[in-house]
């Protein structure tokens, strides 16, 4: 198998299926980054880091599909809360169906 095929294929892969659960993630309640960071951490293969994850969280607000706030934490320096806006809360539900559309219909293709 070409290694440098794969590596760029799942790179890809990645780049879009991240961007998908962290608008996922933070759907049912407002999240802070590093937050957002160790929960993703924990799907194998998507290999995150927070240098990872802020960039698309400031893109994401930029794109006026997050806001933020900051909120006092007893553990540590503030916090920056990132929630859905209503224009990223119909932009994840058409993602997810996308997604799921084209899951089933990759997994009806691989099953032949």
């Amino acid at each position: 198998m070409n290694s440098r095929f794969f590596d760029n294929w799942t790179n890809q892969l990645r780049k879009g299926v991240l961007e998908l659960c962290i608008l996922n993630d933070i759907r049912n309640r407002r999240m802070y980054g590093y937050e957002i960071v160790r929960k993703l951490r924990k799907i194998e293969g998507l290999i995150i880091s927070e240098g990872t994850i802020y960039p698309i969280l400031s893109r994401l607000k930029r794109q006026r599909l997050v806001t933020t706030s900051i909120q006092e934490s007893p553990e540590g320096p503030p916090r920056k809360y990132y929630k859905l806006t209503q224009q990223g809360e119909d932009m994840v539900r058409q993602m997810n169906a996308y997604w799921q559309a084209i899951r089933s219909e990759t997994d009806s293709i691989e099953k032949g």
